[in-house]
């Protein structure tokens, strides 16, 4: 996937009410592991990957790249977000051929119902606006996902079409600095 752009990386960690959105470390490696391997997380993702395949490949700490920032909550991982750039060929864009930045997103189910990922995609929003100015940022998602649903309205994203992909039906929405949050 192509880089976030002209981005200076790694920010300053960002700090919100609760969180701390920063570059992973290696004490975030247990947590990494169990995020991937949780079948409730990989419920609309494709599926939980192996754990045993993931304690053996998976770094010591974590992959770093641009774009990729750990959920820190009182010094523990609950979660990842994500700026990535939508593949220019994808059928599905905001402007046909551009390679928006996409937010992803995904967080320990113990984490779920209290807010934390509102919070802190949030803040990669309000980042995002000020790295990227004027940049749309997108997001797709499976509509059997209530909570991502929920979630994406809550930020502000605004629907700009439905589309199978991966054997579902999915939703891509967009959201730019000119749309208040919800």
């Amino acid at each position: 996937m192509p880089e976030l752009g002209p981005v200076a990386w790694p920010p300053a960690p960002i700090r919100t009410e609760r969180l701390v959105l920063r570059e992973p470390e290696a004490r975030d490696r247990v947590a990494a592991i169990e995020l991937f391997a949780s079948p409730e997380v990989g419920t609309y993702i494709g599926g939980p990957r192996q754990r045993e395949e993931l304690e053996r490949t998976m770094p010591e700490t974590p992959t770093r790249r641009p774009g990729l920032f750990v959920a820190e909550l009182g010094g523990a991982m609950i979660g990842i977000v994500t700026l990535d750039r939508r593949d220019p060929k994808h059928p599905v864009h905001v402007h046909p051929g551009a390679s928006e930045a996409e937010l992803g997103y995904l967080f320990l189910p113990r984490s779920w119902g209290h807010g934390y990922a509102a919070e802190a995609c949030a803040a990669v929003l309000e980042w995002c606006a000020g790295a990227l100015p004027g940049e749309p940022v997108v997001l797709t998602t499976q509509t059997a996902n209530k909570r991502s649903m929920r979630l994406a309205a809550k930020l502000g994203f605004t629907e700009v079409q439905r589309h199978e992909d991966w054997g579902a039906e999915q939703w891509f929405g967009s959201w730019s600095r000119a749309v208040p949050p919800r």
